[in-house]
């Protein structure tokens, strides 16, 4: 067997046998197949796709190519949420908590940033001495002593999916469905996960456009848990406008303190809540969404759940004062204000402009390796169906030393990001 004819085979659309898919993971590991090679067969599956059965199998490859933690020594039940990825999505920083403070013990894997969005461990990264890379020991014994941990994908989880996943960033194959189904999948069963809960977003600002391909990724994540023996709920939700206010790193974390504190916009606690939802119901911890809409408020509200936050920065090692000092953090010394030339209503806030904007302030990556400026960032003054007078600050963009053209380039997307019409638009539909 040759990575070149697999290659010219997936070209071809033909279809993979598990002995091929495992044969492409397994030496891409060792080395023997290069990078360019596992890019060339990558972007084939990008143009003619993989069988619902080649996803199952390059999902069960990348999980085979590590150990798998196994909790059922200390929780009948362990909660996993996973998202497709979207602007300003920083639910995973405020639902663990929230739910580990439910009592369910919560194994969190995340990755960095891809393509336009942010990753969950950059975010956290953003946190004076926050420690990612957990071992699986260190994983393990989190769990059951904070109940929740979230980590960076340890070297003996799905080590091949981090591997491509690093790649994919960098060789425009990211959107592809089911490579972001293995990709998302496999961490979830190596992390020891019983129940699985996944947002699969859409929309501008999300790599899934329409709600037809969401609900096409959505089914096919359904189908391989049934094939690989796993229970996974979805949740599909829009990404048009970006999540929440704050976009960038550092700033994310401070939005999602001032949740954990009683201090939410609406879009970010109603996309917390389903999906605390379905895993709560799944755990057998509540009957109904009244039961956790109650449960949720009340942690909220008594503190327990920013209590918990806590003891993850504590945990991994991280300056819990960031809690009540935000100095603490890296924000942008530059602040640049974009206003409104008009007055009426924003009737348009494009989620991917923002993100690229962001991004050349210095909040992204363009290329694998490339440090990010945990300071940079825009947070949104304004949102979709929202009021504005003329000279109102629609956003506020954050950012350090930044090369003139592409601070420039930054200004003229912000700028050009939103729109304002006399005609009140309705607030945009986030979860269907």
């Amino acid at each position: 067997m040759r990575a070149v004819d697999l290659i010219e085979k997936k070209k071809q659309g033909l279809e993979h046998t598990k002995e091929e898919i495992y044969f492409l993971v397994e030496n891409y590991m060792k080395g023997i197949i290069e990078d360019y090679q596992m890019s060339a067969w990558l972007m084939a599956v990008c143009f003619q796709g993989l069988s619902d059965t080649e996803t199952a199998y390059l999902t069960q490859s990348f999980v085979d190519s590590g150990e798998i933690l196994d909790f059922s020594n200390i929780a009948k039940h362990v909660a996993d949420k996973h998202s497709t990825g979207g602007v300003g999505d920083k639910v995973t920083l405020v639902l663990a908590p929230i739910l580990a403070s439910l009592g369910v013990h919560t194994a969190k894997l995340s990755g960095r940033g891809l393509g336009f969005t942010g990753g969950t461990i950059d975010k956290l990264e953003s946190i004076p001495n926050f420690r990612c890379e957990l071992s699986n020991e260190e994983f393990f014994n989190q769990i059951k002593n904070v109940k929740v941990a979230i980590s960076s994908q340890s070297p003996n989880l799905t080590p091949a999916d981090g591997k491509i996943y690093a790649l994919r960033d960098v060789t425009a194959t990211v959107d592809n469905k089911s490579l972001i189904c293995a990709s998302v999948v496999s961490k979830k069963i190596a992390s020891g996960a019983t129940s699985i809960v996944l947002d699969v977003k859409f929309g501008s600002g999300a790599f899934i456009k329409t709600k037809e391909e969401a609900k096409e990724l959505a089914d096919l994540m359904i189908k391989t848990g049934k094939l690989l023996n796993r229970k996974i709920d979805v949740v599909i939700s829009s990404m048009e406008q970006p999540l929440g206010f704050n976009i960038g790193n550092s700033l994310e974390v401070i939005e999602s303190i001032e949740f954990l504190k009683g201090f939410y916009g609406e879009d970010l606690y109603d996309i917390t809540l389903a999906l605390a939802g379905k895993t709560l119901i799944n755990c057998g911890l509540a009957y109904d969404d009244t039961d956790v809409k109650k449960m949720v408020d009340e942690v909220i509200k008594n503190g327990s759940a920013l209590q918990k936050f806590k003891e993850i920065i504590k945990a991994q090692g991280g300056n819990v004062n960031v809690i009540n000092d935000y100095s603490l953090f890296e924000i942008g010394k530059n602040k640049m204000e974009i206003k409104a030339l008009d007055s009426g209503y924003i009737t348009k806030l494009t989620a991917l402009d923002i993100a690229h904007s962001a991004k050349l302030l210095g909040a992204g990556r363009d290329k694998k390796g490339d440090k990010i400026d945990f300071g940079a960032g825009i947070i949104l003054k304004k949102k979709i169906s929202d009021n504005v007078n003329k000279g109102d600050t629609v956003m506020e963009l954050y950012y350090n030393n930044v090369e003139q053209s592409k601070l420039d380039e930054a200004i003229k997307i912000a700028r050009n990001s939103f729109k304002i019409s006399k005609i009140k638009v309705e607030k945009p539909q986030l979860i269907f």
